[in-house]
């Protein structure tokens, strides 16, 4: 075993920063406005560059593609995709109660955007299943005055589908605007309120109102969608009251789509290592289903509920209507959490995983002016897309080139190929969003291991999956998150006081209690709080410290009036013990003044490594139990303050109670002080070992 030996002197905050000089020593010196308007306002053909490679990424990446290394991993990856995106989009047509074309026009114009734009390598986008639910649940809320069921006439239909994707648009620019501006304002950071349980739980109960929506479909139930809280109870209601309505041949059509979709999704499993893409079971279905449906006539043969007409080309360009917005404002700031939370944390899952780095506000912008420019082509809000990210990963994508093969895909079937797809019926696309939703229901699986790691964040993950499931989607999440804030609200109250210890022939520190290696310098008691101190706790941590070290306001009287007798000369009866402080109690009947030991603690160190901030409130708080301690008799020492926290309690006025010579760099600087100055029959160098 090695070891280490280190002599030093013992440093005080004051002698640290004279020797080696504070954090602000090494700052520059701030630049004065003309310096900060000139440097922004240069420009040259290398800033522009840097900045254009900044904002949009594809200047960067793409003069260092390698063709021959990426290209086919690219050009298999993008295929794929976009095969999945076809069928896919359709699927999430309906949760957002749009007609399908509208699925695939945002499949189409969100890739290619982001591509331009994105920072994720692995990242696909385009409609995903939750963002859709909450844009259907916002449509079918506003315009339930206009149900789509089969009695209504094609015109009059057409109708209804106008009125729901302007308003799915209108969703749309809005949440792309909202994005820009948090661009602006450098708010990316805001997407780590949304934790990873609160993610995984949000997830998994929407996946649960999509499943119990597409029932109605599935079983050829012309139902409407309800709203609002308890919504997943309603739904099942109303469908088993109308149970006896059911269509049979639909419902024969979804058992069928549902066994292959499932079979072979496990195929692609269990073979994954051995396929060198997963075979597209919803493509596959989509053609079967359609090809069956337009050869027997079973739209009007048994009443089967088909897509219907799906224009060739694209729509013309035009602004949403502007009129809706105001009444979308608080609905699609959820939406815009939900979807930039996920995005974001997909593109940093696979970047980590194959090390490279994203910029979360380029993300904003990204998906921001994705969900603008993409709202004027009749699209509804997008995202990062959890299946086809992990196809899209898994199928050998290298970079975002992989995202214009995905939308030429697209292309093809919009301009070409979309009117074959009139006769689909909409049960299948009902079972393809039923089954994309595997992998969200398969988080139940990672349940005991959260609650071995954390029972905080399993509480959290369970408050946020109820709160989901019974309320609405938008007022489940807000619960989870103000949940989340509560738990750590309550950690910081009930955050530890410990006392530690020296471990045998170290200067490392350990609490006591965990350690029975690690013993106590005799007279001296280190006291480490591992919390901020601020006004949600103060009180608890005043409590925690004087039940530690014993400091009642009847001791601290006893000590006053002892010492006030001292000073008038009454007389003294001392009794000294090696290693206690002697506190002087007064008694009155006497008019003796007797020395008893109520306590060992000559010298008091605040360890406040663990402190991460202080607020007005702590402070005082703090300046009034350092004063506490003195009075009892106890030498108080701080260490291993930072900067911040120590600012703060000198501004308060914590240096009219301490000196100098009592804030320390760290524990094990004041310990050795400590031992020197209760030890004073024995001189000994201010030096410390490490």
């Amino acid at each position: 075993m090695s070891a280490l030996a280190v002599y030093r002197n013992i440093y005080t905050e004051e002698q640290f920063q004279k020797v080696y000089g504070s954090a602000k020593d090494l700052e520059r010196p701030p630049l004065t406005l003309k310096e900060k308007l000139a440097r922004s306002c240069k420009c040259s053909t290398h800033s522009l560059h840097t900045w254009l490679k900044h904002r949009i990424p594809i200047v960067g990446w793409l003069p260092r593609y390698k063709l021959k290394k990426w290209i086919l991993g690219d050009l298999v990856a993008g295929l794929t995709v976009g095969i999945v995106h076809i069928p896919q989009g359709m699927a999430f047509a309906l949760l957002t109660s749009v007609a399908p074309v509208y699925g695939l026009y945002t499949s189409f114009f969100p890739v290619l955007l982001y591509m331009l734009l994105g920072t994720g390598h692995h990242v696909s986008t385009g409609t995903f299943a939750v963002v859709s639910l909450m844009t259907g649940s916002i449509i079918d809320e506003h315009l339930f005055e206009n149900p789509v069921n089969g009695n209504l006439t094609s015109e009059e239909q057409s109708e209804v589908y106008a009125q729901r994707i302007g308003m799915a648009a209108a969703i749309a620019f809005l949440m792309g605007l909202i994005m820009v501006i948090m661009f602006v304002l450098q708010l990316g950071f805001l997407s780590t309120y949304l934790s990873e349980p609160i993610i995984k739980a949000f997830t998994n109960a929407a996946a649960f109102h999509v499943t119990v929506s597409q029932i109605q479909n599935m079983m050829g139930l012309p139902l409407p969608r309800p709203t609002g809280s308890f919504a997943i109870f309603m739904t099942l209601a109303s469908v088993f009251k109308a149970a006896h309505m059911t269509n049979v041949a639909e419902l024969v059509i979804s058992i069928l789509c549902l066994a292959v979709l499932i079979s072979i999704k496990e195929l692609n499993i269990r073979f994954r290592t051995k396929l060198r893409t997963p075979i597209p079971g919803e493509i596959i279905i989509v053609l079967v289903a359609t090809g069956i449906t337009f050869a027997t006539s079973l739209d009007t043969r048994y009443n089967v509920q088909i897509v219907g007409s799906i224009p060739a080309g694209f729509p013309a360009p035009k602004l949403p209507a502007w009129d809706i917005i105001p009444n979308v404002i608080g609905d699609t700031i959820a939406i815009t959490f939900v979807g930039y939370a996920v995005s974001v944390s997909l593109a940093m899952i696979y970047a980590e995983k194959h090390r490279y780095s994203i910029d979360p506000n380029q993300e904003l912008l990204a998906h921001g002016i994705s969900n603008m420019i993409s709202s004027l082509f009749n699209c509804f809000p997008s995202s990062a897309t959890l299946a086809t990210t992990n196809i899209l990963e898994s199928a050998g994508g290298h970079t975002q080139l992989a995202g214009f093969f995905t939308s030429s895909v697209v292309l093809v079937v919009l301009m070409w190929v979309g009117p074959l797809f009139n006769h689909l019926p909409k049960a299948v696309l009902a079972c393809i969003n039923v089954v994309s939703l595997r992998q969200m229901f398969l988080q139940f699986q990672e349940l005991p291991e959260l609650w071995k790691i954390s029972k905080t964040d399993f509480s959290v993950w369970v408050v946020t999956w109820l709160a989901v499931v019974t309320l609405n989607v938008e007022m489940g999440l807000a619960v989870g998150v103000v949940f989340s804030m509560m738990t750590i609200v309550c950690r910081t109250q009930r955050a530890q006081c410990s006392v530690l210890g020296r471990a045998i022939n170290t200067e490392i520190y350990r609490p006591i209690e965990e350690n029975d290696k690690c013993f106590e310098i005799p007279g001296v008691k280190i006291l480490s709080y591992n919390s901020p101190i601020y006004y949600g706790n103060r009180d608890i941590f005043k409590e925690t410290m004087s039940r530690i070290i014993g400091l009642t306001q009847e001791k601290i009287r006893r000590r006053e009036k002892a010492l006030k007798a001292m000073e008038r000369g009454m007389k003294l009866s001392v009794s000294v013990v090696d290693t206690g402080i002697t506190n002087p109690v007064y008694h009155p009947e006497g008019g003796n003044v007797k020395l008893e030991q109520d306590t060992e603690i000559k010298t008091l160190i605040m360890d406040c490594s663990g402190v991460i901030f202080i607020d007005i409130a702590g402070a005082r708080l703090f300046i009034q139990m350092c004063v506490e301690c003195q009075k009892a008799g106890m030498h108080l020492l701080l260490a291993g303050c930072n900067g911040k926290v120590l600012r703060t309690l000198v501004s308060i006025g914590i240096m009219d109670h301490l000196s100098e010579q009592q804030v320390f760099v760290t524990v094990h600087d004041a310990a050795c002080y400590a031992e020197q100055s209760i030890d004073s029959l024995t001189p000994k160098s201010p030096m410390v070992w490490v």
